[in-house]
């Protein structure tokens, strides 16, 4: 029960930490580096706020030292996911029912306890668990969740909850309700990224709906603690319910659910397409028609104009295409340079390159880590072996995986526009270049549009404002998130809402109203103040 007309605070980003040398924060975040590396934890699935450890259990070990085990996850069967689902239904009634502004304060406590004494807890699971540097994790698992939060609330009261019918005549009051969803929501989360792991769940829950939760298994540690924060924060037994385990063994049962009223999905283009497709033959199963939403792969390309700065571009290639061994799914994958620049910008990426210290993520002189797992690991060797057999490797190109799962930066350039590398997704430390002549800018637009797939992100590098304007509207459908004279990684909540089309995704812009709004129905009610008291219209007098 509401006894006022409340409102959000005004959401704001939080500030990125730096971590410099002698820093408090850099002091603090290395004594739990040290707490987490010393210790082994067992991590449970969480079913209506019991922890249930089910005995089948698989390590989990540091990317860049597979030897190093941070934690025993025990996996979820199929016994575990339907009493998710049931814990998730049982759930929904009370929770629906709690007060909005009661709701958005428990996400808003949570963002403030990770602004503040839960920070190092999730920047340094995510670290060693993912293999992320100190900065890589601090825009990710710190800063990017807590806009999540103060964001979503906020959109939920000013967008969501605020859309009413704009006319009332006399003697009506119309209204519309915003519902949760009639079931529970299947969240799916990646590996790569905390902020999207804990968003995945928590954004539907905002607005009363009750999610079956499954963490990729190599990001499980962050989400185990993500988890704990929830409970911290004052969430309710049942309203999210963790459950890591194998893709079919958990995804099969709760697609098979008759209560499933929605899939929220980060992940392989491919996954997702086999959800979609399990959904679309359960669909007379169902209690309701499922509301998909994904985000998936991408093929992220940057083309530079002949006007392109060469300093500007070549820095946009080395940190698009490398920060996070090119693990997101918005991460510089194809790179299509002119002629007349190509000479400057490949002299200063290999220089650049060679100047990246790679290792440890606990060594905080170190920009590369290692991949995320043997699997990603061996895919990229097959990738590498590619690249030394059918094109020039200008750097790198090697693997280590005596102590981590290494792959080096690399920098391959290609004759071919249609090469494999030009097209495929990798998901690794791996870029891959084409260089058109001068008067191809028009031909290589179309190359950019029509090569890959994909349409996730994209940029455009030129002074010339003509080239920006051709390559923009050219461009239209290429990238969900197009950015001009940057990178194409790094959107942040509030500013860039996130999503992109084609085999990345159905464009449902996390990071703004658009995405919220999928988790919703709508009730219209009228209610007529003095009812009619006979049956006759005046037209029949």
């Amino acid at each position: 029960m509401s006894l006022g007309n409340f409102h959000i605070p005004k959401p704001w980003n939080e500030p990125v930490k730096d971590y410099a040398p002698g820093s408090p924060e850099r002091a603090s975040l290395e004594l739990e580096i040290a707490r987490q590396s010393s210790e082994v934890v067992e991590i449970p699935c969480v079913i209506g706020g019991e922890r249930i450890y089910s005995g089948n259990t698989m390590d989990l070990t540091m990317p860049c030292d597979h030897g190093h085990v941070l934690a025993r996850i025990h996996l979820a069967g199929e016994a575990e996911v339907n009493a998710a689902a049931d814990a998730a239904e049982a759930a929904r009634h009370d929770w629906m029912r709690m007060p909005w502004e009661e709701r958005a304060a428990i996400f808003l406590r949570a963002a403030e306890l990770l602004a503040g004494p839960w920070r190092d807890r999730l920047n340094v699971s995510t670290m060693l668990g993912q293999g992320k540097t100190c900065h890589q994790a601090e825009i990710d698992a710190a800063c990017e969740i807590i806009d999540f939060w103060r964001f979503n609330t906020w959109y939920g009261e000013t967008s969501i909850y605020a859309e009413q019918p704009p006319v009332n005549s006399p003697g009506v009051w119309n209204r519309m309700e915003v519902r949760p969803l009639d079931g529970f929501v299947f969240a799916i989360a990646p590996f790569n990224f905390t902020s999207i792991a804990l968003n995945l769940p928590t954004a539907p829950a905002m607005f009363g709906n009750t999610v079956l939760w499954k963490p990729a298994t190599v990001g499980a540690l962050s989400c185990w603690y993500g988890m704990q924060l929830f409970e911290a924060a004052g969430l309710p037994p049942g309203v999210i319910n963790m459950v890591v385990g194998r893709g079919s063994t958990v995804g099969n049962p709760a697609i098979a659910r008759k209560e499933l009223a929605g899939l929220h999905f980060t992940g392989s283009t491919k996954t997702f397409q086999h959800l979609w497709a399990n959904i679309g033959n359960n669909l007379s199963n169902y209690n309701q028609y499922p509301r998909i939403v994904g985000e998936t792969g991408g093929k992220d390309f940057l083309i530079a104009h002949p006007s392109a700065g060469v300093e500007s571009l070549s820095t946009a290639i080395l940190r698009g295409a490398y920060e996070y061994q090119g693990q997101k799914c918005s991460a510089l994958s194809r790179v299509y340079v002119p002629k007349s620049l190509w000479g400057d910008v490949s002299e200063r990426v290999v220089a650049g390159l060679g100047e990246m210290k790679m290792g440890d993520v606990r060594d905080f002189s170190v920009f590369l880590g290692a991949v995320i797992d043997e699997p990603a690991f061996r895919g990229h060797q097959d990738y590498l072996g590619l690249a030394n057999e059918t094109g020039n490797v200008l750097a790198g190109g090697k693997a280590d995986d005596s102590t981590g799962w290494f792959i080096d930066g690399t920098f391959v350039q290609v004759d071919d526009p249609k090469h494999r590398m030009m097209q495929e997704e990798i998901f690794g430390p791996i870029c891959t270049a084409y260089v058109y002549d001068d008067d191809k800018w028009s031909e290589t637009l179309d190359l950019v549009d029509s090569t890959s797939p994909y349409a996730l992100t994209g940029a455009v590098f030129a002074d010339d404002r003509r080239a920006v304007a051709e390559a923009t509207d050219r461009l239209r459908f290429a990238a969900g998130n197009f950015y001009v004279n940057d990178k194409p990684t790094g959107a942040v909540v509030g500013q860039q809402p996130f999503g992109g089309g084609r085999a990345s995704g159905t464009n449902d812009k996390a990071g703004s109203p658009l995405n919220l709004l999928r988790w919703v129905s709508h009730r219209t009610i009228k209610e007529t103040m003095v009812p009619a008291a006979d049956w006759r219209y005046p037209y029949l007098g």
